[in-house]
């Protein structure tokens, strides 16, 4: 009897399939009161420890109905957190020297009836028993190294700026498609500029 070997990306497929379902599903729900969903950075700090900068950031995260019905069905979705380090330039427009971007994977167990955090970065992982205290621990981003100090110019005057936005990039192209039309996946934070103490 022939064995079958799963395709190294089926879980992909089948997130993409079901969201599509998922998707069709929800434009025919009666719906009246859907879930907008948004992202928010609401303070952000950084210190200087051993010569790094390290960030401090309060995120306020609230997900769409659309994703909270993915998330629910399997679809594993992605936080991304995004910052910039911008050099102020007195004559020209100021120049972004350095960018950062942190990713972590928030995804449902249906079996387990728990909700795992991994930084897709770092590999950490973690496991809360409710959405709420898996928002509240991915909304809490605490001494993030950003950038050396020793890569930024002497004498010169720095900004920081972070903003936090729901990643769709992994997704295959038609799904992706899909996610472009409906407002629900357009989870995306204003950027939130502070000075880059030295």
């Amino acid at each position: 009897m022939p064995s079958t070997i799963p395709h190294p990306h089926a879980w992909l497929i089948r997130a993409a399939l079901l969201a599509m379902l998922i998707l069709a599903a929800t434009g025919y729900a009666q719906d009246p009161i859907p879930r907008q969903g948004y992202f928010e950075v609401r303070s952000a700090t950084t210190s200087l420890q051993n010569g790094v900068h390290l960030l401090d950031a309060r995120l306020q995260l609230v997900l769409s109905s659309d994703a909270l019905e993915a998330l629910d069905n399997g679809v594993p979705l992605t936080i991304e957190l995004q910052v910039q380090i911008i050099r102020v330039r007195r004559f020209y427009v100021d120049a972004v020297d350095a960018e950062l971007a942190v990713r972590f994977e928030l995804e449902y167990r249906p079996l387990s009836q728990r909700y795992m955090v991994r930084n897709l970065n770092s590999g950490e992982q973690s496991s809360f028993a409710t959405l709420f205290s898996a928002l509240n621990n991915l909304g809490r981003i605490s001494n993030l190294p950003i950038i050396d100090n020793a890569l930024l110019e002497p004498g010169k005057s720095y900004r920081v700026r972070a903003r936090a936005m729901l990643q769709t990039e992994q997704y295959p192209a038609p799904l992706r498609l899909l996610f472009f039309w409906r407002s629900q996946w357009h989870l995306q934070s204003e950027w939130f500029e502070w000075t880059l103490e030295r």
